[in-house]
């Protein structure tokens, strides 16, 4: 198999582990504080990844210098997954993750106010298809709703979380001074973990643990183990063997798997009508695969 299928085979199981904390995440998002939750989450999350970082030997204290940035970074990211998980508490897992997918058209301009990345025609093209999909799924393929902007709390709370995310992917590059990857990542780990533990404290002390259905415990070690850990190297194995902007284009690829998802947790598929918005993100990421103009990084 050659690298670049090795690449897109990293970014399938990629999408489809991401997937999985919405489906999962719905089931258990009534059930504990989000920020308590998550604050244990990056615990888990950081002690994996540092570990991962002590085996592959890119363990290095010069990676934690300016501290400042991880804080910063941790901050983004922290907020984005708090308010994930405060708006699957209404949210449908499909719909959730279509708001997901509109990261990419939002990062881009980001990207162009902080780091000046031009977005091609071609790319900005795929990106408005997938945009346009995703709004279909998120009201829910009633044009009337379209036409009141009608939104749900859940899907608009998360949204401000995808904004959050939006900011964190192109501030990624402009705070990285040349870290690895994996010691990047545990550097926004360990300061989001922090920022979490201070202000859920109390909330996490108040909360009766050892009462939580068990769904919250499979949830927990699922998004600490497999949805940032496991994905993390997913990512980074993808990058070295894709352009950056395909390795992006999986990001449509999410509601698809929460559909399957969904279905194999017996809550059943979302309807026709629903499924032709999906249909429009799956076309994103086949236009943005087969886009040989773009960028290679």
């Amino acid at each position: 198999m050659t690298p670049g299928a090795l690449g897109h085979l990293a970014m399938l199981a990629f999408s489809a582990l991401v997937a999985g904390s919405f489906s999962l995440g719905a089931l258990m998002a009534n059930e504990v504080d989000p920020a308590a939750f998550n604050a244990l989450r990056f615990v888990l999350g950081a002690a994996c990844v540092g570990a991962l970082a002590w085996q592959r030997g890119v363990w290095s204290g010069a990676a934690l210098r300016a501290p400042w940035r991880y804080a910063v970074l941790g901050g983004f990211f922290a907020l984005y997954f708090v308010l994930m998980f405060e708006g699957l508490k209404s949210a449908p897992p499909v719909s959730a993750a279509a708001v997901f997918t509109l990261v990419p058209l939002m990062s881009a301009v980001f990207a162009y106010v902080l780091l000046r990345q031009i977005l091609y025609a071609r790319m900005a093209l795929a990106l408005s298809i997938g945009a346009a999909g995703a709004l279909w799924v998120i009201f829910r393929a009633d044009l009337s709703a379209v036409m009141a902007f009608d939104v749900g709390r859940g899907e608009a709370i998360y949204f401000i979380g995808c904004i959050s995310h939006a900011i964190y992917t192109p501030m990624v590059r402009r705070l990285n001074r040349g870290e690895s990857a994996v010691m990047f990542t545990f550097g926004t780990l360990v300061a989001g973990a922090v920022i979490l533990l201070v202000y859920s404290g109390a909330e996490i002390v108040r909360t009766d643990w050892a009462a939580m259905p068990a769904m919250v415990w499979i949830c927990l070690i699922y998004v600490a183990v497999f949805a940032t850990a496991t994905t993390v190297v997913l990512l980074q194995f993808a990058t070295l063997r894709l352009p950056s902007a395909k390795v992006m284009a999986y990001t449509y690829l999410v509601p698809s798997w929460v559909i399957v998802w969904e279905i194999s947790l017996g809550n059943g598929a979302p309807s026709s009508l629903v499924l032709g918005g999906v249909a429009l993100t799956v076309l994103a990421l086949l236009m943005l695969l087969r886009d040989d103009s773009l960028p290679a990084r």
